[in-house]
């Protein structure tokens, strides 16, 4: 029997995780080749990230599990607690909230007046599977400053999104899932807060060689080929398999594969998509994308900062940075002075057309304005992402549901464009796809 054969397009942590969980599932004899358009694998990994969640629910991440697999060491984040800027001074981050949404209205004194109409009718706040805008259902129910002041800019900060357009579904599925059974908003954050494990240790980590670290790591066990600077140009079907046009124009190269997991971004999984599975395609293609960019700054040693992780910015304060991490507090093992700026929000790409020195002087005078001054940098640098966060609309999860059943088992997709920007969703996604591949090959190959 001949070996098998898979592609994975897009090196990020999904399409790694899918190439490991292919090699335990196909054996050391699958021919595994991971095609990777950047220099690196790791994606998002390198730079944009720097942390993630180590509990799913009352069980272990995805990520948490597969870091302790590889036997990589992980490190937590410092005891301290966030803030809000609010009126221009800073506001610790309430207790008992769930991405902003509040567990306990008392709580809120002096961060957001609730409109209180989150009355118990007798039924679940959600119809089973309805999905709504985070920011609907948060108006709705405890009014316009809870949503602008606290909830807005919680999912700014990690989808660079806003809650009136963002799917609960896909950003707060544990809200989402008790808002199917509890009768009140309020309610449904509770029970959501008391199904995650009660663990001893913090609730996020990182691998202590960051994260850069953790993708080599997955990659070198799956013991794929890795192809880097080689971009996926065209997929085709081949027989019972699939036809890959790979690398420049002008020097293609051609490959064949008997499955194909596309870790992509959604826009270009759909280009590839498309002479193949036209009506996917089209479904995988709606989603748009937020660009962000992070600036980092290294004062000089001694620099006194707030006993704080950092600190989020609501859309309506004029400033430039929607959050800052100050990297030094947040994680022991950074050494010096160092505060990570991000820039960018959906639908407002103003600050992002700035060119590297004046938005590097926007961001100073914000920290400035916000922290007091601050001394000169030692050094700084930033970082840009293009179409980095996926912006998921009410009803993705059914949109991509629709695509999914409409490939054909030999063809997955998996990454933060279909199931989730975190690490851990990543991971998920990709082991999922993989699964899927092996349960087809098992049937298709012989």
């Amino acid at each position: 029997m001949r070996p098998v054969t898979v592609a994975v397009i897009g090196g990020g942590i999904a399409g790694l995780a899918a190439a490991l969980r292919l090699r335990d599932r196909l054996g050391p004899a699958a021919q595994i080749t991971v095609y990777e358009q950047g220099r690196q694998v790791g994606g998002k990994l390198r730079g944009a990230a720097d942390a993630f969640l180590l509990y799913d629910g009352p069980t272990d991440s995805a990520a948490a599990v597969l870091a302790r697999r590889l036997g990589l060491p992980l490190v937590h984040p410092q005891p301290v607690p966030a803030a809000l800027v609010l009126d221009g001074e800073l506001r610790q981050i309430p207790a008992g909230t769930l991405v902003g949404v509040p567990g306990d209205l008392s709580a809120l004194a002096g961060i957001a007046e609730v409109t209180d109409r989150d009355r118990d009718e007798g039924r679940p706040v959600l119809a089973p599977d309805q999905d709504v805008a985070v920011g609907e259902l948060v108006r709705a129910r405890l009014g316009d400053q809870v949503t602008e002041r606290l909830v807005d800019p919680m999912l700014g900060g990690v989808y660079a999104g806003r809650a009136d357009t963002l799917s609960l579904a896909v950003t707060i599925p544990a809200l989402a899932a008790a808002c199917r059974t509890e009768p009140t908003l309020v309610g449904a954050v509770r029970a959501a807060l008391a199904q995650r494990r009660r663990a001893a240790g913090p609730v996020f980590g990182s691998v202590a060689g960051g994260l850069a670290e953790f993708a080599e790591a997955v990659a070198a066990a799956s013991k794929a080929t890795i192809r880097l600077g080689l971009p996926v140009r065209e997929l085709r079907a081949d027989g019972g398999g699939w036809r890959l046009v790979v690398g420049a124009t002008r020097d293609p190269v051609v490959a064949h594969a008997d499955a194909v997991v596309l870790a992509l971004p959604a826009r270009p999984a759909a280009r590839l998509l498309a002479p193949v599975a036209p009506e996917p395609a089209a479904l995988i293609g709606e989603l748009d994308y937020a660009s962000v960019a992070l600036v980092r700054l290294a004062l000089p040693a001694g620099t006194p900062l707030p006993e704080l992780s950092g600190f989020l910015v609501p859309a309506s304060e004029p400033t430039v940075i929607k959050a800052a991490t100050f990297m030094s507090r947040k994680w022991a093992h950074v050494p010096g002075v160092v505060i990570r700026a991000s820039v960018g929000r959906y639908g407002d790409p103003g600050p992002l057309r700035l060119a590297d020195p004046e938005l590097l002087r926007r961001v100073r005078a914000d920290l400035a304005r916000i922290l007091g001054e601050l001394p000169e940098p030692v050094e700084a640098s930033v970082h840009r992402w293009g179409g980095a966060l996926p912006q998921y609309a009410p009803g993705h999860l059914d949109r991509v549901a629709a695509a999914r059943a409409g490939l054909p088992g030999t063809l997955r997709l998996a990454g933060a464009g279909f199931d989730g920007v975190g690490i851990p969703a990543c991971v998920k996604s990709g082991e999922a796809a993989a699964d899927g591949v092996a349960e087809a090959l098992g049937e298709s190959v012989t």
